[in-house]
């Protein structure tokens, strides 16, 4: 059976570099809505095709590329779907370090071990609050 992750944690579901490997992947089943919405699962995909786990050690800890730059994070979720242009795409659900969860692309992340130097210091910023928002 399959567990996820739970953002109501009383710790509000983030981590920080000592504790991130408690986090509880999703694992095993392709996730329907219903893992999403009790929280299980990050995302679930519908219309695409042959929706597969992907088989990886999880939790992981990755470095997300997105529009703001870079950001620590950790995989609970790998999947991968056939999309309606015939390609597949490698779908991970991400959580961060202030327990929010995001959805990204295998092809956007590098994975890392929680000895990463940048990681480290991504994590710290995050939890510190020094991300350089307002």
């Amino acid at each position: 059976m399959s567990q996820g992750y739970d953002e109501n944690d009383e710790d509000g579901g983030g981590f920080d570099v000592d504790d991130w490997s408690r986090l509880k992947p999703f694992t095993g089943v392709v996730a329907t809505l219903d893992d999403v919405q009790a929280r299980r699962a990050v995302f679930a995909l519908g219309e695409t095709e042959d929706a597969r786990v992907i088989d990886m050690d999880l939790p992981q800890p990755v470095i997300w590329w997105e529009d703001d730059g870079e950001q620590a994070a950790v995989i609970v979720q790998a999947e991968t779907h056939i999309g309606s242009d015939g390609e597949p795409m490698e779908v991970l659900g991400l959580i961060l370090p202030d327990g929010d969860a995001a959805v990204a692309l295998l092809d956007d992340v590098d994975l890392v071990d929680d000895t990463d130097p940048t990681w480290r210091d991504l994590v710290a910023r995050a939890v510190d609050g020094d991300d350089g928002e307002d």
